[in-house]
């Protein structure tokens, strides 16, 4: 942990606060960012941050080291560094979770756009306002319940609404894809206990007995909004090249009023409009 702190240092000791939106409001000793700072925009607690320099704090977890990662912009070769000295190796053999901040940078250019992240195993990982808003928040689930195929064979898919004829498709894409998955991380348990678990559903079964196997492909989706109605959307799916992460980016399908809708939901978020047209937090 000594070598953690010191790098954590060194990073915010680099990092000119205007960088991440900080006014310099009072003379500053050092260059770089405060302890205070880096906890904040971080989302940890300052006490944690002092532990960390001072290699006395329990070991972070790959979350938090994602979060000061994003916070004191560190390349993806040094978030890659910070996970190891932190002691979270990437494991060849098990599904990739990381999402690096080159990523993160296009999500962010992407703001005006529905967007999630997934992993190789349809995990939902991350996600920005505007699909929030769209789709239903994702945080009101528990995190091993944010899967497509969880969604799609053991509940519902939230607020996408399909005709037979695209709910087989869909199905059939995901199942072959997610065999293409368990062949490049046949040792993954957390990958064998979705399986697992998704073979509670007879449908499920079925297509995952024809050993189909395939990629899954962009689609039309059509979503019912309880606020603006039906909104019809393409999706879009950008694959990673060596961490098999999917970016699904949601555009309006041409001739829709889908922008418009989209950009309704961009300001009022996740808030439901009263009866007296007066804006509410979404239960």
């Amino acid at each position: 942990m000594e070598h953690l702190g010191v790098a954590l240092r060194a990073w915010r000791d680099r990092l000119d606060p205007a960088t991440v939106g900080i006014a310099y409001g009072t003379p500053r000793r050092v260059p770089g960012l405060r302890r205070a700072e880096l906890a904040a925009l971080a989302g940890i607690s300052v006490e944690y941050v002092v532990q960390l320099e001072q290699g006395r704090g329990a070991t972070p977890s790959a979350q938090v080291c994602s979060a000061l990662a994003r916070a004191l912009r560190l390349s993806d070769d040094e978030h890659a560094h910070l996970l190891r000295m932190a002691g979270h190796a990437a494991d060849p053999s098990r599904v990739p979770r990381r999402i690096p901040e080159s990523l993160h940078r296009i999500v962010d250019q992407l703001a005006g756009s529905p967007l999630a992240v997934f992993d190789a195993t349809w995990q939902l990982l991350h996600w920005n306002p505007l699909f929030a808003a769209t789709f239903g928040d994702p945080s009101v689930s528990a995190a091993g319940d944010r899967n497509v195929l969880v969604w799609q064979f053991l509940g519902d898919l939230p607020r996408v609404r399909q005709t037979a004829a695209e709910r087989a498709a869909f199905e059939e894409s995901l199942v072959a894809d997610l065999r293409v998955t368990t062949s490049r991380y046949p040792d993954d348990p957390d990958l064998a206990a979705l399986v697992s678990r998704l073979n509670r559903s007879p449908r499920f079964r079925e297509l995952w007995s024809r050993r189909a196997v395939g990629g899954h492909q962009s689609a039309h989706k059509l979503v019912r909004h309880p606020e603006a109605g039906d909104i019809a959307l393409n999706s879009d799916i950008l694959n990673t090249q060596d961490t098999n992460l999917r970016l699904v980016v949601y555009t309006p399908q041409p001739g829709t009023d889908a922008r418009g809708k989209l950009e309704l939901l961009a300001a009022i978020g996740v808030q439901r409009m009263s009866p007296q047209g007066r804006m509410s937090p979404q239960e």
